[in-house]
């Protein structure tokens, strides 16, 4: 499974990488979590706010910091 978090590096986009790498814990997967900066991979995936999830090449939310709840729901949906 590969989890990207798209974002310039603003403290909502920092907080989101520890979100979703506390769900990753909680749920024991094996990840590839990456940290996306490129604009040009925010447009391909259709991204207008940050922070965003991709997950396994799906955008699964944007614009806002998911809860721990919400970024574990996301990881099972795509396991």
């Amino acid at each position: 499974m590969r989890i990207e978090v798209l974002g310039p590096g603003c403290p909502r986009c920092l907080a989101t990488i520890q979100t979703v790498k506390l769900a990753i814990k909680n749920l024991k997967v094996n990840v590839e979590l990456k940290h996306i900066h490129d604009f040009e991979k925010f447009i391909e995936y259709g991204v207008m706010t940050t922070p965003a999830v991709v997950i396994n090449g799906k955008l699964k939310i944007q614009g806002k910091i998911p809860t721990i709840e919400e970024a574990e729901r996301m990881i099972k949906e795509e396991l």
